[in-house]
């Protein structure tokens, strides 16, 4: 039976979609929920998985084709398995009379040849073998040849072990063979001392492009993300009247209750106490005294929310996203920096949901964990206000009179000038600066 694997009914807003990677090619077997294709969406990466066991028969879209919900994607032929052998499957059957065994004793002996060289072949792997999906990806990574991997999971399956074994033995021949070469020719070797190892098929690429000249190019499309991205970006600075204020905080009184409790809070609670909670603690405070910054602008409406949802930016491999704690009111600071570490992980590994950036009021990012001294962060729209957050850096600074050394932060909230005027997004920012400084008025909500 024929099943057709078509787009998946997309998320709200969104139109259509590109086919990204294909994790399976035309006659590869499939197993029933095994992720096949990914479908690259403006916010999230799609899986599509195969809705039952068989052999993809046939692809009919390609890596790049734009596509929409319901089209077809591919063709699945229900029940077959890779690598099937109807000869095999013949030998099998009991033999009625002397002619018909007699007729297929050429076949028996020719999968007798076969079993034979599959067995001499064994050490070196099975071109039949089916990797797991994590073993499928890990391949693709490092360019391996199915055929030289030996599976050691049930009925042949390639394994991730066994891809990294692959892996390991690849890179100790690698190594021999330089060092061979570099014996042999004295002149490439010191050439090749300053030449990095390489690590993907693309680096090899770019370096091998890089080589030939130094006004070379290269064009590549924008992933659908990135482009989106750019259209929000663009969005913003033409339709919202964005100005930001800086301030700084002194950030000893954290780190000194970090370093008291951060033993207990982690045996406690299992997850890491960071500044992260800190901050989205002092943020949703100082939502409460300024509900204008919670606001946005629907038309000629301005919308003010009764709730606090709040987006925190994090990097991911396709860009920047903003999931969005929900109710962050209510969370504690344990349940803060596990639902971040949990959203943190899923977005590197392009997991994350539309659930998980839909809404919405406020947002916060830290430009600090790479570095950044001071930056104006874009707004996100429909919020009407965001906070950056910059590293932290040891500078001299007086207090009571006095000049002394203190982990000092830049902070940063660009607003929307439209419906936040300068003296509320100030004093705003002075309020975080004020609770952050001295901790204990976040649990006096004073």
């Amino acid at each position: 039976m024929s099943i057709e694997v078509k787009v998946p009914e997309l998320p709200e807003s969104i139109t259509e979609a590109t086919v990204g990677a294909w994790h399976k090619k035309a006659g590869d077997g499939v197993d029933r929920d095994e992720n096949i294709l990914d479908l690259e969406t403006d916010k999230v990466m799609l899986e599509v998985p195969a809705e039952a066991a068989g052999v993809l028969k046939e692809i009919r879209a390609k890596e790049g084709e734009t596509v929409k919900a319901g089209d077809i994607l591919a063709i699945i032929e229900e029940g077959e398995s890779a690598g099937s052998d109807n000869a095999d499957d013949q030998d099998d059957e009991p033999q009625d009379d002397e002619g018909e065994e007699s007729a297929k004793a050429p076949e028996k002996e020719e999968s007798k040849a076969k079993s034979s060289k599959k067995s001499d072949d064994e050490d070196s792997g099975d071109a039949d073998a089916t990797p797991s999906p994590a073993a499928r990806k890990l391949i693709d990574e490092h360019g391996l040849d199915v055929a030289r991997i030996k599976g050691s999971g049930k009925d042949g399956r390639i394994t991730k072990a066994d891809v990294q074994k692959a892996v390991d033995e690849s890179d100790e021949e690698d190594t021999k063979s330089e060092k061979q070469s570099a014996e042999a020719e004295e002149k490439p070797a010191e050439k090749a001392k300053d030449t990095p190892k390489e690590e993907s098929h693309e680096t090899a690429d770019r370096a091998a492009m890089s080589t030939a000249g130094d006004r070379n190019e290269e064009r590549v499309s924008m992933t659908r993300i990135r482009a989106r991205i750019a259209e929000r970006l663009l969005d913003v600075s033409q339709n919202t009247a964005m100005l930001t204020t800086f301030n700084e905080i002194d950030m000893q009184s954290v780190r000194d209750v970090r370093a008291r409790y951060k033993e207990k809070f982690q045996k406690d609670h299992d997850v890491r106490l960071g500044f992260m909670s800190f901050f989205v603690k002092a943020v949703i405070e100082a939502l409460k005294r300024f509900p204008i910054v919670n606001a946005s602008i629907d038309e000629n409406d301005i919308v003010y929310h009764g709730f606090y949802d709040i987006g925190i930016a994090v990097s991911s491999p396709r860009g920047l996203l903003v999931p969005v704690l929900r109710d962050a009111d209510q969370m504690s600071y344990a349940e803060i920096e596990e639902t971040m570490g949990d959203l943190g992980k899923r977005a590197q590994e392009s997991k994350i949901t539309m659930d998980d950036l839909k809404g919405g009021t406020f947002t916060i990012t830290n430009g600090g964990v790479f570095g950044s001294m001071l930056s104006t962060p874009i707004l996100n729209p429909p919020q009407s206000a965001i906070l950056g957050m910059h590293n932290i850096t040891d500078r001299a600074v007086v207090i009571d009179g006095e000049v002394v050394v203190r982990p000092m932060m830049y902070v940063a909230l660009s607003y929307d000038h439209r419906i936040i005027d300068g003296r509320d997004a100030v004093l705003f920012l002075r309020t975080i600066k004020e609770l952050i400084e001295d901790p204990a008025r976040l649990l006096l909500q004073i």
